[in-house]
């Protein structure tokens, strides 16, 4: 027969001085862009189009003890669009798309972020592109993995609220709907 009782305070008093591991917070405030990817995929005429951007640099601060005080602002270069093709490339830079020339770079600056559990979390913001702002929310997912945070995120981007493809482009001939997906890979600090 074994004794509970002083296995049961034992494991209380463990608790309370809080000699059980637990979950360290974990604090990331670099971006390494090179390990870092922005992506999108879009339907063209029925086919699936996939796509990056090769250049951006991001502001970052995020502690896992406070996620809800997080700020991120990114900025992407439009120019460096790589949509598969250099006639697609050259074309998405064109007036009717991105307006490269007069807009250069497409802002996301975060608002607020709401802490979802399970390392998931939504963080909301305003996204400017070809000099329109608008909110969007987008869902990220984080994966600590030996010292370096994986921030995986997703939303979906209506075209039609920033004005990209107008004119002939403005039909369904491309989805309105544009899937962007990133991954930032930041250090633990």
């Amino acid at each position: 027969m074994t004794c509970r009782f002083p296995c049961s305070i034992a494991l209380a008093v463990t608790l309370i001085t809080g000699a059980v591991p637990c979950t360290q917070a974990a604090e990331y405030t670099r971006v390494n862009p090179a390990a870092s990817k922005i992506s999108f995929t879009f339907n063209q005429m029925g086919s699936e189009v996939y796509g990056t951007f090769g250049r951006f640099e991001a502001r970052f601060e995020f502690d896992t003890a406070n996620p809800t005080a997080a700020r991120t602002r990114l900025v992407i270069d439009m120019a460096s669009i790589d949509a598969g093709s250099s006639d697609a490339n050259l074309e998405l830079q064109k007036p009717a798309w991105f307006n490269t020339p007069e807009y250069p770079q497409g802002v996301f600056e975060s608002t607020r972020v709401t802490d979802l559990g399970n390392n998931r979390y939504a963080v909301i913001g305003n996204l400017t592109i070809r000099g329109l702002t608008r909110e969007v929310q987008v869902q990220v997912e984080l994966k600590p993995e030996s010292g370096i945070g994986l921030f995986n995120g997703e939303f979906v981007l209506d075209r039609d609220l920033f004005r990209i493809g107008e004119g002939e482009w403005a039909d369904t001939v491309v989805s309105k709907d544009i899937d962007i997906k990133f991954r930032v890979v930041a250090p633990e600090h």
